[in-house]
């Protein structure tokens, strides 16, 4: 997925981790590109003071997207707030783990009022782009529309204060979406409950330092899924596009009640549709390639590219402006060619806990029944969110030279699902396109969250009466063009090419995420344990044959590998004509074993020994060293490297040879009747 390429800029190294500046002052904030404005530290003078913090400013970086007035050259960049004085040393959190738990503390005493306009132009530029995102994802999860804009704004609040990362936004996403709706069944109640429980496993796996099972969910397999997400989601707006009602949200289904009354179609809506599609790819081409406007050329150029870059950049509420205004010019006109999103209620959502029962025709749905009824999808919903949202911060992370703290991730993504809970939202997880164009507009700290969530609450409460008039057609070109770019085709070539055996998880994720989203994640992640676990249990063995046979495992030794070892040594020394004189096993590459591989190594020194066989270990890392001296293991010797253990002849069966290190009379690890 490629929509738009994150934005560079210079951070001053350590502002995420709360190093502390200069004489012991607060770690400063992350700062966009020296060279194309933005929040870059003051002139010359500043290097000498904080050289280390600084470094990225004297390399003179250029950043990709830079601050929203400097990149088209109308103004100068903002300065750094400067070092601060021994009041504002003082004043700084005397308790570290509270600056860990609470990244706020880190850049706020330094935050100036130079940063606060570029905060303020990136918040203004992501709440155009949330807005008519968050009613369109709303209808891929399959609730009312008012639920995308309560879903909006309590993300952008909470990782204000609780993120690491100073470019992610949180809120509704596209993937999300799809979840909500094959989890939540369509009933806000649903949706609201699996957003607080998503949250609390969360807030569990940060406070637990979990973060690392995210690892196990492999690259195929995102892959996979995203790209059936995309078609998926891609093709269940195609109703709104030819303005058919009544069409099944079952993949399969709605291809064929799609296909079979594609003769329904309404020409305003298949129009519109269309036309909104085409504005929107030629906006994101057009931003694509846009020059940057240099500083020396005059000041229309100037101006004109201004404009260029703003209308790119909030394409998305333009569209859905257009069309509005399109459709409220018919209404007038007394004939209604398209269909309207509706009535949507006005007025904020009540801070209340999320019901934990729902009634129904037939009597009350319990706690335990929905519980039941969400299933598998309390650990998918989780999980994917975690696994977007650190994916991204990471992404630009790498991108703007600072790091994030994955388990405090956790943490803020929990805290922003059950406060979102409290105010009607369906889960959320970072955004990669708002996050894009947040990073691009020039953000320098995670303030301009602020921002945004203010413009959400600010439609929630004044503007929900013009959403009327939006056509769904719109929202669907919307939908259509934010999910397109997450197809990556070229993941197959690459596959095919890199590792063909990755194309499994690949494909049998893609395949069954038709059929239902939760079967092809959980295949997928299956397909790829397996596959791990195959390559644990059958690690690459090199056997090289003479006098001495010569074994080399190629990885670390686990239970499951050591009949594979014990399998390579015996059919080349016993079922052989002319047995070698000695063993000897290389075990360079190993790192660890465990009491299984010990009682195997134990077994096999007595079975070689039986045939008059000797087993030498060469090159041992302390660690395996010290497992196998402790082990007590009879007949055991073991030499620095293989070329001495050869050079000694290995080690005699009984005993004749070279000296080595160390050797013991008798194993205390066999069963009594194994010990001869």
């Amino acid at each position: 997925m490629a929509p738009i390429r994150p934005g560079r800029s210079h951070r001053p190294r350590g502002w995420e981790r709360g190093r502390p500046g200069p004489a012991g002052a607060p770690g400063p904030l992350p700062t966009p590109a020296a060279s194309r404005g933005g929040c870059q530290p003051p002139g010359p003078s500043r290097l000498p003071r904080t050289p280390r913090l600084w470094r990225g400013a004297r390399r003179g970086r250029a950043g990709v997207g830079g601050g929203w007035m400097e990149a088209a050259g109308l103004g100068d960049a903002a300065p750094a707030m400067p070092a601060p004085g021994p009041r504002q040393r003082g004043q700084s959190c005397p308790c570290p783990g509270v600056r860990t738990r609470l990244p706020v503390l880190r850049w706020l005493p330094r935050y100036s009022l130079a940063w606060l306009q570029l905060d303020l132009i990136a918040g203004l530029t992501v709440g155009l782009t949330v807005v008519p995102q968050a009613l369109a994802y709303a209808e891929v999860a399959g609730l009312p529309l008012q639920y995308g804009l309560y879903s909006s704004f309590m993300g952008c609040f909470v990782y204000c204060i609780l993120g690491t990362a100073k470019d992610v936004t949180l809120g509704p996403t596209a993937i999300m979406s799809l979840l909500v709706s094959s989890y939540a069944f369509h009933e806000p109640v649903y949706a609201i409950l699996l957003a607080f429980l998503s949250g609390c496993i969360q807030l569990a796996m940060g406070l637990l330092h979990l973060g690392f099972l995210l690892d196990f969910i492999s690259s195929p397999v995102i892959k996979g899924f995203t790209s059936a997400a995309s078609i998926t989601i891609s093709f269940n707006q195609v109703k709104n596009i030819l303005g058919l009602q009544g069409i099944p949200r079952q993949f399969f289904l709605q291809v064929y009640e799609t296909l079979r009354r594609i003769g329904e179609t309404r020409a305003g809506d298949a129009v519109l549709g269309l036309a909104c599609l085409a504005v929107l790819a030629g906006l994101r081409a057009m931003k694509s390639r846009l020059p940057r406007a240099a500083r020396a050329e005059p000041l229309a150029a100037r101006v004109s590219y201004l404009i260029v870059w703003t209308s790119a950049t909030a394409r998305n509420a333009l569209v859905v402006l257009f069309a509005g205004l399109v459709a409220y010019s018919f209404q007038v006109m007394g004939s209604q060619p398209f269909m309207l999103t509706g009535s949507i209620p006005q007025g904020l959502p009540a801070f209340r806990l999320p019901r934990f029962s729902m009634a129904a025709p037939n009597g009350t749905v319990t706690f335990q029944s929905m519980v039941e009824d969400m299933g598998v999808g309390l650990a998918v919903v989780p999980l994917m969110g975690l696994l977007e949202t650190v994916a991204i911060a990471k992404a630009f992370a790498s991108q703007n030279d600072y790091r994030i703290d994955p388990n405090q991730e956790l943490l803020a993504m929990g805290f922003a699902n059950i406060l979102g809970s409290f105010v009607s939202s369906y889960p959320i997880t970072g955004s990669f396109g708002r996050t894009a164009v947040n990073a691009q507009s020039g953000v320098c700290t995670p303030a301009g969250g602020l921002v945004t969530g203010a413009l959400v609450l600010l439609s929630l409460a004044y503007l929900t009466s013009l959403f009327y008039y939006i056509p769904k057609a719109a929202l669907a070109a919307v939908i259509i063009s934010a999910v397109v770019p997450m197809f990556d085709a070229g993941i197959f070539r690459a596959l095919w090419r890199v590792k063909r055996l990755d194309l499994v998880p690949l494909c049998v994720t893609f395949l069954l995420c038709f059929w239902e989203v939760q079967y092809g994640i959980v295949a997928g992640v299956l397909v790829s344990g397996i596959l791990l676990l195959y390559s644990i249990a059958r690690p690459p063995i090199k056997v090289s044959e003479g006098d001495v046979l010569l074994v080399q495992p190629g990885s670390s030794l686990h239970f499951p590998a050591i009949e594979c070892l014990r399998d390579a040594v015996c059919s080349r020394t016993l079922a052989g004509a002319s047995p070698p004189r000695s063993v000897i096993l290389d075990c360079c590459h190993i790192s660890s074993i465990d009491y299984t591989v010990v009682v195997g190594l134990a077994e096999l020194l007595q079975e070689l020994r039986k045939h008059g066989l000797s087993l030498a270990f060469c090159s041992l890392q302390d660690p395996v060293l010290q497992v196998l001296l402790s082990a007590d293991l009879e007949g055991f010797q073991h030499f620095p490297s293989w070329e001495e253990a050869e050079r000694c002849g290995g080690a005699e069966p009984g005993g004749g040879g070279a000296a080595p290190f160390a050797s013991t009379s008798q194993s205390s690890l066999l069963p009594a009747g194994l010990i001869q």
